[in-house]
């Protein structure tokens, strides 16, 4: 192929990306680009050629297997959302933990990772990496890194749809995310951080909806709940649900935090906190 030809391609290939843009197709499939190629003379035989040289040169960004996102780098259009790509990396997925704390303003520390909910049992990784049930240390897209925390389906509620930009996402609503922290508090920077979390939230807090959320989770997690609302000065209604909760033992306030400090017996929660730091 001598350089006249090698520029025509280049430059079809690039008009390519310019009428996906047009179309809206920020991400898009194989099968996407496939049905638009013909509009700008590509043919079927070179299309994978045309997306390994997109590909190389920067004009788009391979999340999996045959779907690709528009380079950030591409003049005149709006790139993809992180938030959008992680909608479309798994399915069904909701935006969580960190991220969510971020964006409902429950934080103003900023992560890299983008944490997401899902109930697939098989998320996207990098090769060789192992998944156990919590998914793996991260798939990297760009210079974003995905988290996936992998949940049983009856685990997958408390979730909202909001605008971020010109994409519609999943997200989890404040409540059920401030539960996720207190359940995985390093997926939220850490306990501490999570405790912070409750008192930005203060007055705005759904009780009634939190509690709900907390009886359908694991008791460990309905009593370190019930510990929070309980410094938090909430009506006594919604601590008796959570004090009802039946459990065996006593369970660390803080599931990451070693095991030591005092026992609160109406939680059965032993506060391992330095300092025993309230809400």
């Amino acid at each position: 192929m001598n350089s006249m030809q090698k520029l025509k391609k280049s430059h079809v290939g690039v008009e390519l990306v310019r009428l996906l843009a047009t179309e809206g197709d920020r991400i898009f499939s194989t099968d996407r680009a496939r049905e638009l190629s013909s509009k700008v003379g590509i043919k079927d035989s070179y299309l994978w050629e045309a997306l390994f040289h997109l590909r190389r040169n920067k004009w788009i960004v391979s999340l999996r297997r045959g779907l690709y996102a528009i380079s950030p780098s591409v003049p005149g259009v709006n790139p993809a959302h992180e938030f959008e790509i992680a909608m479309a990396l798994v399915n069904p997925a909701a935006i969580s933990h960190w991220s969510a704390l971020q964006h409902h303003g429950m934080t103003d520390q900023v992560h890299r990772k983008v944490f997401v909910l899902t109930t697939a049992t098989s998320v996207p990784r990098v090769r060789g990496a192992k998944v156990g049930r919590n998914g793996s240390d991260g798939y990297s897209v760009g210079k974003t890194v995905y988290k996936f925390v992998q949940v049983k389906l009856e685990r997958f509620y408390g979730t909202e749809k909001v605008w971020i930009g010109e994409a519609r996402v999943v997200i989890t609503d404040p409540e059920r995310t401030l539960l996720d922290g207190l359940s995985r508090p390093q997926y939220c920077g850490d306990f501490a951080e999570v405790l912070q979390a409750f008192r930005l939230r203060g007055k705005e807090l759904n009780f009634e909806r939190i509690v709900d959320y907390a009886l359908r989770q694991d008791t460990a997690t309905a009593k370190r709940l019930g510990w929070v609302l309980d410094n938090l000065g909430t009506g006594p209604a919604y601590l008796e649900l959570l004090e009802r909760v039946p459990i065996k033992g006593y369970r660390k306030l803080d599931p990451t935090g070693p095991r030591n400090g005092s026992y609160n017996r109406r939680w059965m929660v032993q506060e391992n906190l330095p300092g025993k730091v309230t809400p």
